[in-house]
Formats: structure tokens, sequence, C-alpha cells
């Protein structure tokens, strides 16, 4: 899951770039066949792979890019309500990180924070990066720290722990499916 991003991008590209991937995700879910248990597997690697991405992709728009932009654009309207649609998306996530295919509600909620994050990504690819492109923030300088916070929380976050939580006894990966509610 790691990210290699490409030095010299500037932070539209590589936010650009991060939406794509996350969009190839949920169009990956989307296309496997809905009724079909042989897939539950491979749907729970996709949502784990779903979630992880969003929550990096989340976490480095809310340390950089959306003060960077608050800061130059003063568009606060614009940057509240990106806040308040991650914080939704959060919601979502959370509920998926403790439930298997087969949950009631499991594929809906999938396909809602899909649908919510496209239309989230579709208005900072309008709004937002024309907002940031107006105000004039050195771009290519946003690009690195991105890619590099982007490195860091992937290094981070992929590390095997240093030692088991007594509370987390899977360590931290997804166990057997459940029977379905």
């Amino acid at each position: 899951m790691a990210n290699q991003e490409k030095p010299g991008r500037d932070a539209l590209e590589v936010l650009r770039a991060e939406h794509a991937r996350i969009k190839s995700l949920f169009r990956d879910f989307d296309n496997l066949p809905a009724d079909d248990d042989d897939d539950d597997q491979r749907k729970a690697e996709l949502v784990d792979d779903i979630c992880y991405e969003l929550a990096v992709h989340a976490m480095i728009e809310e340390e950089i890019f959306y003060p960077a932009v608050r800061a130059g654009a003063g568009q606060q309207e614009l940057m509240d309500e990106a806040d308040i649609e991650h914080a939704g998306a959060r919601e979502l996530i959370s509920q998926l990180e403790i439930m298997y295919p087969g949950d009631d509600h499991f594929d809906a909620i999938v396909t809602v924070l899909g649908e919510e994050m496209a239309h989230h990504m579709d208005k900072e690819e309008s709004a937002m990066f024309a907002a940031a492109r107006a105000a004039g923030i050195d771009l290519q300088i946003l690009g690195s720290q991105l890619a590099a916070r982007r490195m860091a929380l992937d290094e981070d976050l992929t590390a095997p722990p240093a030692t088991m939580d007594p509370i987390d006894p899977r360590d931290g990966t997804r166990g057997p499916p459940r029977p379905p509610n």
C-alpha cells in the first residue's frame, strides 16, 4: 500500500493522483459480484485498502493542504464543508472497520462512502483547487510537503507494532468473518 510519490509534483497533482487511486478502489469494489460469497475475502481486502487510503489522504489534506488553502484563499465556508465531509467519512470508516462482508448494510455503507467521497473529491478538484491557484499558494512546496507526509504516514502505519496490544488480539488484522447479523 505504500505510496511512492514522484518528487517535484505540485500539490494538486499529488492530490489528483490520490483521488484517482481511491476512486479506483471503489470501482474495484463496485465491480465485484454482489451475491457471490466467494468474493467476501476480496471485499474485505478492498474495504481495508479503501479505509486506509481515505484515512491517510484525509490526514495529509487536513494537516497540510486545508490549512494552506484556508490561510491563503480565505474560503472559510468551502473549507468548513470539507472538514465536515471528512468527519462524515471518518464515521463511515469507523463503522466499516468493525464490519465484515455479509453484515447488514456493509455494501450499502461502502457505496454511500464512495458516492460521498466522489462528490467531495470532485468539489475539491474544482472549487478548492481553483481557490488554491487563485491564492498564489506555492503548490510545488506544498506538493513536496504532502508527498513527504504521505510517505511518513505509510511507514508509520504499515510498520509492525513493537508489541502486541492486549486489547487488540488480532494484531491489527481482520479476523475470519463472523456469521451475518
